[in-house]
């Protein structure tokens, strides 16, 4: 990610959620992470499990980037169990229904019922995802950071973020337990976000709402948590006059053979 500001910045403060961790469907190896201009980063671990970076610029710099490179092994059929926290089960700001995530927890409910007592959670969960993605048209640039669930729905078009708030906010209305995930797939792009379900086994399932699909072994996990906010990969202020800034930013995940 490179940050390019039109005049010079100074007190900069950033942290960054940027690097994957192991967890318990993949274990990361050969970690390097760099920063432009180059300072102290002080690394912790957050209560959602997340590699943390902060750091501090004090001088002036019209740009500051960072990089993250490193290896995956990535193995969904095989990851651990894990304990459940109850705030998983709860609404966020930007996960509470409105009029139009009530209405597709309503079909959703129909949906599962339809599957009888004995259906599995991933099973129920698939079900709410098939929905959720039909209810959307992927559009760039139609939300923001900001917008809830509720309103990417109300005008059915949003990206993975959205797609991932409404999954969210349906599953913790027909009693699933479910979790907003940042990460990278197989590619070249940006990053994306998906959600997991909490299953029998006690085993968090990838399911990919903006795809219709299971998040397999190309997926790969930067953090989790209740929705976006939880999870935000750079954020930071700095002091400036009427500065400007862009952003460029570039995930690439490849297979390798090792």
């Amino acid at each position: 990610m490179r940050l390019t500001f039109d005049g010079p910045v100074t007190e900069h403060r950033f942290q960054l959620r940027c690097v994957p961790a192991t967890r318990a469907r993949q274990q990361v190896v050969d970690v390097k992470l760099e920063v432009d201009p180059p300072c102290h980063l002080d690394m912790q671990v957050d209560s959602f499990s997340s590699v943390v970076a902060t750091g501090y610029l004090p001088n002036p710099h019209d740009h500051f980037s960072y990089a993250v490179t490193g290896i995956a092994f990535v193995d969904v059929a095989n990851a651990k169990s894990n304990p459940v926290k109850p705030l998983y089960r709860f609404d966020t700001p930007l996960t509470t229904p409105g009029p139009a995530v009530s209405a597709l927890v309503e079909a959703c409910r129909a949906r599962i019922a339809a599957l009888g007592e004995g259906a599995s959670v991933v099973a129920r969960a698939s079900e709410v995802m098939h929905e959720v993605y039909a209810a959307f048209a992927y559009t760039p640039g139609s939300t923001t950071v900001e917008t809830t669930a509720e309103q990417a729905l109300a005008q059915g078009r949003g990206v993975c973020q959205d797609y991932a708030h409404v999954m969210l906010a349906v599953c913790r209305h027909v009693g699933l337990t479910a979790r907003y995930i940042a990460g990278m797939l197989d590619g070249e792009g940006a990053t994306h976000a998906w959600v997991e379900v909490y299953d029998e086994r006690g085993v968090w399932v990838g399911l990919d709402p903006t795809h219709d699909r299971p998040a397999g072994d190309s997926y790969i996990v930067i953090g989790h948590g209740r929705d976006y906010r939880d999870t935000k990969i750079d954020i930071g202020l700095f002091s400036g006059a009427y500065v400007n800034q862009t952003q460029w930013v570039n995930a690439s995940v490849h297979e390798v053979e090792l």
